[in-house]
């Protein structure tokens, strides 16, 4: 009975760290908008976005185009399209404080501590456009989705699961 409470434990432990860093996806869309139309996407720059190295900028593309290819869209090779895509990234970091301390608060009473850790935050946020209206028809952000590491294919398939978890539900469906 110990060994099995031991590994059940050990397992949990191992977990955590997972479920830490799974990706959060946000997803909006204008209802109404007939997504069945849209057969074809081009790439367009979103003016003022940040934008990250062409290593990553073709990590994203690609994780992006394969998980549009499953859906039954293909890529425009011309300047024509049904859907303009554009996307930004966000990779910042916020500071953590981690305050604890004793005696309670009071004017110049107590000790206490505070310590500061960084956290690095890596969202990529994707818009599509209807090309002849001109306006925004779907947009989605997955966070915790770049945290470069030493392990190119890392990358790769990080952002691979992050790009078809934020279009699993595309096109939405109708109500």
């Amino acid at each position: 009975m110990k060994h099995v409470v031991k590994m059940t434990l050990a397992a949990a432990l191992l977990l955590l760290p997972m479920t830490a860093l799974a990706q959060d996806i946000t997803t909006n869309f204008v209802p109404g908008t007939d997504f069945g139309k849209y057969k074809t996407y081009k790439w367009v720059a979103i003016q003022g976005a940040e934008q990250p190295d062409q290593i990553v900028d073709g990590q994203i593309k690609l994780a992006v185009d394969t998980a549009l290819a499953g859906k039954g869209l293909t890529k425009a090779t011309g300047d024509a399209a049904d859907l303009f895509i554009g996307y930004q990234v966000a990779v910042n970091q916020e500071r953590q404080w981690n305050a604890y301390g004793g005696g309670g608060m009071r004017l110049g009473g107590g000790m206490g501590s505070a310590t500061s850790s960084t956290l690095n935050i890596g969202t990529v946020a994707l818009d599509m456009y209807d090309s002849g209206a001109k306006s925004l028809v779907w947009k989605g952000q997955a966070t915790k989705t770049l945290s470069p590491s030493k392990d190119a294919t890392k990358n790769q398939d990080n952002l691979n699961k992050a790009m078809a978890k934020l279009l699993k539900d595309f096109p939405p469906k109708a109500k």
